[in-house]
């Protein structure tokens, strides 16, 4: 049996969340019609939209419904950038956390490219938590040239909690607007929008127990986007296309449950968490625990570790292997293994950031799944290292099976 221990990437669908997208899946109608089928599917989204805003501290009115965390994070980036420039050409400098998702990072930079933009990767301390007197510098220089600010409510890889009350405290004294990618954070830390203070915030449905292809960027009212798809002028003209009233529907409720179970389900994952880390450096007292060590300043769910003399990739495959699924959290491509931007960012060696795993529970978590981890531990951490070591100093290790695909970001 499978022990699935990669839940940042995907976890499974909720049970509510599966019997509400298959009670809609044989609706017909499409919710921009105006005949009877039409406005059932309507009514079917906008409740959607009210559960999803009320579980989330925000106004139906906020909820711009996208494909995905991917397509929230560039309509943020892009739509926000495009509109302040609009309004003051000299604000071109996007500010964006080192440590960002490629769904924020790859639109920033194309921008640059593209768009005339200006970018600051802020950098982050040896925990992956942001540098605040560097952004409070960037600021205090150039702040009336900021078009806005990205910084991700928890990060992706080492689950370090970011401080965003302080992000935006120092972005209003400038006028500059924030965004925050919380697609990590939203059913293990206390999200709340209004109460964040933030401009703008993304969440994706398959990483709190919806059905893949969903996701939402809570927006300001009077906040100010530019689109980037065009077409039927739905979701108040900045996010064209027909609306999936089933998808959606099925989305909110995983959102709600999610956020709901959250002052339990917190607890338990953390706990589940704190064995797997103590029983991995117990079998391996040179593993490192990347992220913050003190427990409130990580996700619950998040257990990030790099092994010295071993390559991540060959750790994978042979944790896969033996039944344990996890992942990587590095890039790879063209079937080359890239250390994580992550990582090297907190100021990890590379020869060490090539060695890491990272580990992520969910609702279907089980003290099993953490111990069957723990029982293949050494024999793949041996075989990994015997690989190391016959791959020669400084040389990647051939991956056991090539087969299998390498980490998610």
């Amino acid at each position: 049996m499978t022990a699935y221990l990669d839940h940042a990437a995907t976890t499974s669908i909720l049970p509510a969340a599966a019997r509400v997208l298959t009670e809609h899946l044989a609706s017909v109608g499409n919710p921009s019609s105006l005949h009877t089928s039409g406005r059932s599917a309507r009514r079917t989204v906008e409740e959607a939209r009210e559960r999803l805003a009320a579980a989330l501290g925000a106004r139906p009115s906020e909820v711009i419904w996208t494909s995905g965390g991917t397509e929230a994070d560039n309509l943020a980036v892009k739509g926000m950038f495009w509109a302040r420039r609009t309004q003051d050409p000299q604000r071109r400098r996007l500010l964006v956390s080192a440590v960002e998702h490629h769904a924020v990072l790859d639109p920033a930079f194309w921008m640059t490219e593209h768009a005339g933009a200006e970018l600051v990767l802020l950098p982050v301390d040896r925990d992956g938590v942001l540098d605040l007197d560097a952004l409070a510098a960037e600021l205090a220089a150039h702040g009336p040239r900021a078009a806005l600010i990205s910084v991700m409510w928890a990060n992706n890889e080492v689950g370090a909690v970011q401080p965003l009350a302080e992000v935006v405290a120092l972005a209003r004294r400038y006028g500059v607007p924030v965004h925050a990618d919380a697609v990590q954070a939203v059913g293990q830390v206390p999200v709340d929008f209004a109460a964040s203070g933030l401009d703008a915030l993304t969440l994706s449905g398959h990483k709190v127990g919806g059905p893949g292809g969903t996701g939402a960027l809570l927006a300001r009212r009077d906040l100010d986007l530019t689109p980037i798809l065009h077409g039927g002028g739905q979701e108040r003209g900045v996010r064209s296309g027909t609306l999936d009233a089933a998808l959606l529907a099925s989305f909110a409720v995983a959102a709600d449950e999610a956020v709901g179970a959250r002052p339990t389900s917190a607890p338990r994952l953390a706990a589940l968490r704190d064995r797997l880390v103590a029983g991995v450096l117990e079998l391996a007292p040179d593993a490192v625990l990347r992220g913050p060590a003190d427990p409130a300043r990580r996700l619950p769910a998040n257990a990030h570790l790099t092994f010295p003399g071993c390559e991540g990739d060959s750790l994978l495959y042979l944790l896969d292997s033996a039944g344990v699924e996890a992942s990587t959290g590095s890039a790879c491509q063209a079937g080359v293994p890239r250390p994580s931007h992550v990582l090297l960012a907190m100021g990890v060696p590379e020869a060490d950031a090539r060695g890491a795993l990272r580990f992520s529970l969910g609702h279907t978590s089980t003290v099993a799944d953490v111990d069957a981890l723990l029982t293949v531990l050494p024999a793949v951490l041996d075989r990994a290292r015997a690989a190391g070591l016959a791959a020669g100093p400084g040389t990647p290790a051939t991956a056991p099976r090539p087969d299998v695909a390498s980490g998610v970001l």
